[in-house]
């Protein structure tokens, strides 16, 4: 029974998933903007150098 005590009495930690969720999508954004030109640059190299036939 303690272990079903347990169970019901699991809300869960909420506010540590949104400071999970939300230092992600700051990861996500600072490594755009820190590589986005030089990914940029470099699939447009590439592009350039396709030969369609």
């Amino acid at each position: 029974m303690k272990i079903l005590e347990q169970i019901r009495n699991d809300s869960g930690d909420v506010p540590g998933w949104v400071l999970v969720t939300l230092m992600t999508a700051g990861l996500v954004v600072l490594l755009w903007a820190v590589a986005g030109p030089a990914l940029k640059t470099i699939f447009n190299n590439a592009v350039s150098k396709v030969i369609v036939i």
